[in-house]
């Protein structure tokens, strides 16, 4: 008897080995996947485990369900783990939260930029996710949690809830890199990006990651774009188009041509200005309207009135603002309870001021304007 409890004792001392030594990077990135303060819908985590983006691109991922279940194979390694997205579109195929707002401007008091970035969805937890790739970029991502198969009701308090933090690493929403490099995605209704050339694919928020690990510039960052396919998930509901800009004062929107085969447009920011702003309706000029029109963008989520608010107001600071007046330009915008079709509301997730000079984020949670959590991508 002895003898057999000293062996089923070092078989589980082996299998523990065995799992530990197979899951050692997503162990420890779990272990750090903390609440932070007293806010129990807002976390952090520093992504430990090691992920391949050329591996990503070569499989042609491009869908939300596609990349989740590309998560699972990596980090499940054969474990029946489930992720799964709310992200998904109503009974007419439409997703009508389009109330995104970014922009960058000059700074008065530095030497740098800020990048102004609200997030405004239904009321879901956030993930903070730092990384320190090995051969990339190191970067802050910020990640509705809700797309990795979280809420209200479902939150990673404990360890083996966490595992779908591991997803955050593909799915940020916005962020800034350790050369001051910042991006976030915009939704456009019924405008899903479907490239279709020989290139590789690449999925709505993988663009993002890209950018952030391997782009220093905001002309580093379009050329990447021209090495590979975006395509947006068609059963979301919406498109999206894209801000990236560098510590150098360098800005452009990316968007698609839905009347030319999703061609790629690029809107620069003007030669001598010190802001660029964009919201919920496209921007380049063979589809503007400074009209709201809902064949390019968004009026319910009055996107029009938006940009034009947050557009006055960098204008009567000529575009160079405080951080106080960055915070400012995006409170002007934000939303509590807005009404959505369905008897849904829907509120600002997060208002984030990123400097991408000291390479800070400063995030205000669920329009608690009185409270700043501050992070930084400097260890």
């Amino acid at each position: 008897m002895k003898k057999f409890v000293k062996i089923l004792l070092i078989v589980v001392l082996l299998v523990l080995l065995a799992v530990t030594l197979m899951w050692q990077g997503e162990i420890r990135t779990l272990a750090t996947v903390k609440q932070v303060g007293d806010n129990p819908y807002l976390y952090t985590m520093q992504y430990m485990a090691a992920y391949d983006l050329d591996d990503v691109i070569e499989k042609d991922v491009d869908t939300n369900a596609e990349l989740l279940d590309y998560v699972v194979s990596r980090i499940g390694k054969g474990l029946p783990i489930k992720i799964s997205s709310s992200q998904v579109a109503d009974e007419n195929g439409e997703l009508k939260t389009f109330n995104c707002t970014s922009f960058q401007a000059k700074q008065a008091d530095g030497e740098g930029y800020w990048y102004g970035r609200n997030y405004d969805y239904f009321k879901n937890p956030t993930l903070v996710t730092f990384s320190y790739p090995e051969n990339g970029y190191a970067s802050i991502g910020c990640s509705d949690m809700s797309h990795i198969g979280y809420g209200l009701d479902k939150l990673p308090q404990k360890f083996l809830s966490r595992v779908n933090c591991l997803a955050g690493i593909y799915a940020p929403v916005d962020g800034i890199n350790e050369k001051g490099l910042c991006t976030s995605v915009m939704a456009l209704p019924k405008q899903a990006s479907q490239q279709d050339t020989p290139k590789h694919d690449v999925g709505t928020t993988m663009i993002m990651r890209l950018w952030l690990d391997r782009c220093a510039t905001v002309e580093e960052a379009l050329a990447l774009l021209e090495t590979v396919d975006v395509r947006h998930d068609a059963v979301v509901g919406s498109g999206y188009h894209y801000m990236v800009a560098d510590a150098g004062g360098h800005c452009a929107v990316v968007e698609f041509d839905k009347d030319d085969g999703w061609k790629t447009i690029v809107v620069q920011k003007p030669e001598g200005e010190n802001s660029m702003l964009v919201t919920n309706h496209l921007l380049n000029p063979k589809h503007y309207t400074a009209e709201p029109d809902s064949t390019v963008g968004n009026p319910h989520s009055r996107s029009w009135w938006r940009y034009e608010t947050a557009g006055a107001y960098l204008r009567e600071h000529d575009g160079i603002l405080t951080f106080d007046q960055a915070q400012e330009c995006l409170s002007m915008v934000h939303w509590v309870d807005l009404p959505i079709p369905g008897g849904k509301v829907e509120d600002t997730q997060y208002s984030n001021v990123y400097d991408q000079h000291e390479l800070t984020l400063s995030l205000r949670n669920w329009n608690d304007y009185a409270t700043t959590h501050s992070f930084s991508l400097k260890k």
